[in-house]
């Protein structure tokens, strides 16, 4: 499809779209031969929907490509998640609202566990406490200081995450990041890729040794993994490209990041999954647009705890017929990516979805689960042309063409 198309045919209306998702959504079995998670779960709410809408597979950025968080959303908010990837610093510090100046230099970091023997035990030290996350990026704050740039600020995200910004120096994103993604495994030492970046991956390492350091008397938080290095930058918004007016439903600060960077209204104090129906039953006047996102689908699978991931969507599902009251003119629920318990770790699979509206030709499929979705009348198309259909179904595209 060429570039901005989309924009070009946008016609504003009073119609509203629900954009359910629920991270890490698809799964794989436990055994081969058996059932995802999502097939599992016991979903009549959502199985209504899919038999009355239309289905199919997603992929967020390519076949056979495992995403991150941050591409897969900008995919899913119309974005091509090539064109626009940054790494996960960035999402986190505006997620945070932090104070983000050109230059900075933004990581995300996990608490992490080093054993007797310098090996990584654990890389989200048990998913850290948030209170004692704060406790300790307050100690870093206080103790440690890098000759080499001007500021070094620590802060909590939430659990085992935080950011770490570096000011005054001149950073090149082009450095390894510090975290070897498995256990058993030592800290990656920080390498420069390009003669240029040789100034931060100093930097880098000369943090992370301070950071241990300081953190030396800890047993379970006695490191921090630092990665999803990004410098700053703008982005075009989602009220200028697509002419709505939307909200994000978020708990989490990095969901929150991304979708105050693309334009959207952010709402905050939100904790629970029915923190977030509630939010959206009070704000649904006031918005077209409507991101709301579930994190522990995917926290589940990353755990490797498949039954768990199972009772979560089985939450989720028991909460539709609220979303449902409200009477949205485009429904879609999926994932951001397939996060299986049995690989404790996102994946290239795709991601189911469904769309329900008046204007949807119902496919066969009956049940919402990825078997099922095969055979949905949306086919399995890129991520990032989700959006276009759900406004294509929201009456919000003039057509193309004489």
């Amino acid at each position: 499809m060429p570039k901005n198309i989309i924009t070009q045919l946008i016609q504003k209306n009073d119609k509203k779209i629900v954009l359910l998702v629920m991270d890490g959504l698809g799964g794989l079995p436990k055994k081969p031969g058996g059932l995802t998670e999502l097939e599992t779960a016991y979903t009549p709410n959502l199985d209504r929907l899919a038999a009355s809408g239309t289905c199919g597979l997603l992929d967020p950025v390519g076949p056979g490509i495992t995403p991150g968080s941050g591409p897969a959303h900008f995919a899913l908010f119309g974005y091509d998640p090539v064109e626009y990837n940054v790494g996960r610093g960035l999402l986190s510090a505006a997620g945070l609202g932090f104070p983000m100046q050109p230059g900075d230099f933004f990581m995300r970091a996990n608490f992490a566990t080093l054993d007797k023997n310098g090996l990584i035990s654990d890389r989200r030290a048990g998913r850290l406490a948030t209170d004692k996350n704060e406790t300790l990026c307050k100690r870093l704050q206080e103790s440690i200081k890098l000759p080499s740039v001007e500021k070094v600020f620590f802060r909590t995200e939430k659990e085992h995450r935080a950011l770490v910004v570096l000011r005054g120096g001149k950073f090149s994103e082009q450095i390894t990041e510090t975290d070897p993604q498995q256990t058993g495994k030592p800290l990656v030492r920080a390498r420069a890729l390009v003669p240029e970046a040789d100034f931060t991956a100093a930097a880098v390492g000369e943090l992370s040794d301070k950071i241990i350091k300081t953190l030396a008397g800890e047993q379970q938080a006695n490191c921090m993994l630092l990665r999803g290095y990004a410098g700053y930058r703008l982005f075009p918004g989602m009220p200028e490209r697509f002419g709505l007016n939307p909200l994000a439903i978020a708990a989490y600060p990095m969901y929150k990041g991304i979708a105050g960077l693309v334009g959207m209204t952010v709402a905050e104090g939100l904790s629970t999954i029915e923190d977030e129906i509630a939010a959206l039953q009070a704000k649904y006047k006031e918005y077209d647009f409507f991101y709301v996102h579930i994190k522990a689908t995917d926290s589940r699978g990353e755990d490797g705890k498949f039954d768990d991931k199972v009772k979560v969507i089985e939450q989720v599902d028991k909460l539709i017929p609220e979303i449902c009251a409200l009477k949205p003119d485009v429904l879609v629920v999926t994932g951001d990516h397939s996060t299986p318990a049995s690989l404790s770790g996102h994946s290239w699979h795709p991601v189911p979805a469904l769309l329900a509206a008046p204007t949807c030709l119902p496919d066969l499929v009956t049940s919402f689960g990825e078997r099922a979705c095969l055979a949905g009348g949306l086919g399995r198309i890129p991520m990032k042309f989700l959006l276009g259909v759900a406004l294509a179904h929201a009456g919000k595209l003039q057509k193309f063409g004489a």
